[in-house]
């Protein structure tokens, strides 16, 4: 993969959009932010990131013949990828939060977007933005949020950490167009965080209740057991812990 480290930019998922439509990139990039000021997450969430501390980078490959209806699939390759870089450097108690942080027991680490660029039925191009806290050590007023040299009492090289990952990435990616969703979908609800547990939701109407996180659907829907089970969309439901 090709890597390009830029200085300040807004976003490095917004940077490879405005490459794609200048056709000015290739498939296979690699772009590294050292100050990512408008990072965002899912659901149009803020991702804020200490400069010169952190991983902030967005991969851009393109996929051949990946249907849309597939898309959580990628979602699920990309959590799995993360988590298993994290295991391979002694980051300890990971678990992914559905749709796509990777957790250590209670804290957040890793913040995954993924978007597609569509033709038809098919996903042409995928551009999958990371944000890793690796050496920032202080988060001020943010909650539940930790780092990998908090976690592992040391510091991290940013580059061995990102090779790592990508390394990782470029084998899942390569393989994911034969890939089983039924393996995906068991490694993933694996390391589902919280999963057969009871949990306290809060739903898009305000309402607080108390359910069981039972696993996700093929579109990416989460199962949660009430009354009745029922199905969540990523806007539709917050998990409370």
């Amino acid at each position: 993969m090709r890597i390009v480290k830029l200085d300040a930019i807004d976003s490095t998922n917004a940077y490879i959009k405005r490459k794609l439509r200048d056709g000015s990139i290739n498939s296979n990039t690699v772009i590294v932010a050292n100050d990512q000021y408008e990072g965002r997450g899912q659901m149009g969430t803020t991702w804020n990131s200490e400069p010169g501390k952190n991983l902030t980078f967005s991969v851009l490959s393109a996929l051949h013949n990946y249907n849309v209806s597939d898309q959580f699939c990628l979602n699920m390759l990309v959590c799995d990828v993360i988590h298993t870089s994290l295991e391979q450097l002694g980051i300890p108690n990971l678990r992914i939060k559905w749709p796509n942080d990777i957790l250590s027991g209670n804290n957040k680490l890793c913040g995954v977007l993924i978007e597609t660029v569509v033709a038809g039925e098919l996903i042409k191009n995928i551009i999958i933005g990371i944000g890793l806290n690796v050496n920032q050590t202080e988060f001020h007023d943010l909650s539940r949020v930790s780092s990998l040299k908090l976690l592992a009492a040391r510091s991290f090289d940013h580059d061995q950490v990102l090779q790592l990952i990508l390394k990782n990435l470029k084998h899942g990616l390569e393989t994911v167009e034969q890939a089983d969703f039924e393996d995906l979908h068991d490694v993933y609800e694996s390391k589902l965080f919280m999963k057969d547990t009871s949990a306290t939701f809060k739903l898009q109407d305000g309402r607080i209740r108390e359910g069981v996180i039972k696993g996700v659907t093929k579109e990416g829907k989460l199962r949660i057991g009430f009354e009745t089970p029922k199905e969540f969309g990523f806007k539709e439901i917050r998990l409370l812990y």
